[in-house]
């Protein structure tokens, strides 16, 4: 009888340990999921923040210089709790990999988000370039705009970047003044082929990737298109 009772509560102890260690694990992929209901909601709590507010944001300060995709970053702590009762699971704040933004600000507020864990790869990338005097340049895009010699950085493989539109690996590139970007011309061309929209050359074209994506192309620079209706970096 003793026997049997240990065997149940082993077996009882030994379920709850793998419960235990599955559960972190489940809530890790769901912080790791764009779920579209969670950017509806933030939409939603948005739209009514503005309402309440005279049309205000419920936005972070950043600086004027900060690229426009990651400019209008999303205040949870203005939202929660009148407005919403917690920020998404899948959000920065709450332990999850997407940030939640705001395009189009002055005309149609919209939420958007994009991975933060881009910016991990590139934090990663200039910590080795602070090993070297000069960045070890590959090749030169655009006048402004170079690929990095990666082995001499120390990677065995080019790190990329994975693609919110299209799930592929996409290049990292680094311009003049050191900054690293990701390259988005694949998408862009993937994307400029199928769009209707009415492009010229020297305008910003990555608006085309937002408008039906639930994703903004962060650690982006600026693209147009050449006289081919080809994407290339926006050379300023």
């Amino acid at each position: 009888m003793k026997k049997s009772l240990l065997r149940i509560l082993a077996a009882a102890i030994v379920l709850m340990s793998l419960s235990g260690c599955a559960y972190p694990q489940e809530r890790l992929a769901q912080n790791q999921i764009p779920y579209e209901d969670q950017i509806s909601a933030v939409q939603n709590a948005v739209d009514q923040f503005r309402e309440a507010n005279s049309g205000l944001l419920p936005i972070k300060t950043k600086d004027m210089e900060t690229p426009i995709y990651q400019k209008y970053l999303i205040d949870f702590n203005k939202l929660t709790p009148a407005f919403m009762a917690e920020p998404p699971g899948n959000s920065f704040e709450m332990g999850g990999v997407f940030q939640y933004v705001i395009v189009n600000a002055e005309t149609e507020p919209t939420v958007k988000i994009f991975d933060l864990r881009m910016a991990e790869t590139i934090r990663e990338i200039k910590i080795r370039l602070k090993g070297h005097e000069y960045p070890p340049f590959k090749e030169q895009i655009e006048s402004h705009v170079f690929t990095l010699d990666f082995e001499k950085l120390g990677y065995k493989e080019n790190p990329a970047a994975i693609s919110p539109y299209s799930g592929r690996e996409l290049p990292f590139v680094i311009t003049g003044d050191g900054e690293i970007y990701v390259d988005y011309r694949s998408d862009l061309f993937e994307t400029v082929e199928k769009t209707d929209l009415p492009l010229k050359q020297g305008e910003d074209i990555r608006d085309i990737l937002v408008k039906d994506s639930l994703f903004v192309p962060s650690y982006s620079l600026p693209y147009t298109v050449n006289e081919n209706n080809e994407p290339i970096f926006l050379v300023k």
